[in-house]
């Protein structure tokens, strides 16, 4: 097999605020060694139980600002008064050393990213319906009322752009879109361009005349 010349696919994975992207991905990573997940920077104070370069990479404002003049982001963005952003150095090296990425990104980031790399694949989770993402947001018991309201306001601008992505999958069952992201994933890698640099050799040999 031919893996020096293969190149990761970066996967643009969004969502509303409650849908259970960040669960599907870590079960994900969990399924698949393949894949890996960016970690991005944000200036957001560090919150109980989260680690430096773990869960995000935590920066100073000033340090963030000094990072967009450099060009430094894939994509960042400016929410509620914090910056997140997604390294663009770190994504391209990891692509090139053959692994997937997953970037867990809003509409807005992943606009960003198919502009910038339009290989990339798009995948967007909603719920199974308005009250389902209510009652999980609720259920979460973090939340006051009026944070929650915001989010489901939120939440429906994020859906109105879901027919911008590729793929689309409804977190009903845990299970079942579980296994639908796995396969969007193992789809993409049994493509032909994909598989004639995995298997050259190979399909060098079955086509000589005997």
């Amino acid at each position: 097999m031919n893996q020096a010349a293969e190149q990761g696919t970066l996967y643009v994975i969004s969502a509303p605020s409650g849908a259970g992207k960040t669960s599907l991905v870590a079960a994900m990573l969990e399924q698949d060694a393949q894949l890996c997940v960016s970690v991005s920077h944000t200036t957001r104070p560090m919150r109980p139980g989260e680690h430096d370069g773990i869960n995000y990479h935590f920066v100073s404002r000033d340090d963030f600002e000094a990072m967009i003049g450099r060009g430094d982001f894939l994509e960042h963005a400016d929410v509620f008064g914090n910056y997140y952003g997604t390294s663009q150095v770190w994504v391209k090296q990891t692509l090139a050393g053959g692994k997937d990425v997953i970037l867990e990104i809003d509409w807005q980031g992943a606009e960003q990213v198919r502009h910038l790399m339009p290989d990339c694949v798009s995948i967007f989770i909603v719920p199974p319906s308005p009250e389902a993402l209510r009652k999980r947001l609720n259920g979460r018991g973090t939340d006051a009322s009026e944070v929650v309201e915001r989010r489901l306001n939120e939440a429906a601008d994020e859906c109105s752009h879901a027919v911008e992505f590729e793929y689309l999958v409804v977190n009903d069952d845990f299970d079942i879109a579980l296994d639908d992201l796995l396969s969007i994933v193992r789809c993409h890698r049994l493509r032909m361009q994909a598989q004639q640099l995995r298997y050259s050799g190979l399909l060098t040999r079955l086509s000589e005349r005997r």
